[in-house]
């Protein structure tokens, strides 16, 4: 059974308001080159929740289509009205979407677990040292970090 908790986030403009009623299952950054692009950064935080958990309370997110290097779909979710990044939903974890902490209300909910695609990350950036390091995506929802960087 998952924990109940409650949080809720909404884009910059407000047009987009949601509500969460169960903890995420993961939590991590992830630095691949789609990530990488995506956000315009050089990575993407995300918590990883029940898409059932989710509710919309206002607004409607626009999603765009992109396919990874592994040839998988990832809809990413997005205010059409100011563009901030809210979601994102793909093809290898269905009936599971991520929430870009950024929009959460709280900060404090978002506690990353591991780094992903760490050797994809630019050498200029400082990554957490507390944090272990992945060269892809480990199963994250087994707690498995078994492909760890050095």
């Amino acid at each position: 059974m998952r924990e109940k908790m409650d949080f809720n986030g909404a884009c910059a403009c407000g047009a987009i308001n949601y509500q969460c009623s169960e903890a995420p299952l993961a939590m991590f950054n992830c630095h691949c080159g789609q990530c990488q692009l995506a956000s315009g950064g050089t990575f993407v935080s995300a918590a990883l929740v029940k898409e059932s958990a989710l509710s919309i309370t206002s607004g409607n997110v626009k999603y765009f289509r992109s396919v990874g290097d592994a040839g998988r779909w990832t809809d990413r979710g997005f205010c059409e009205n100011c563009g901030t990044p809210m979601f994102a939903k793909g093809e290898i974890a269905p009936g599971l979407i991520s929430i870009k902490p950024g929009t959460l209300h709280d900060k404090t909910v978002f506690k990353p677990s591991i780094d992903t695609w760490a050797s994809s990350a630019p050498a200029w950036l400082h990554l957490d040292g507390a944090l272990p390091k992945a060269h892809k995506t480990p199963n994250l929802l087994n707690n498995k970090t078994s492909t760890k960087v050095g």
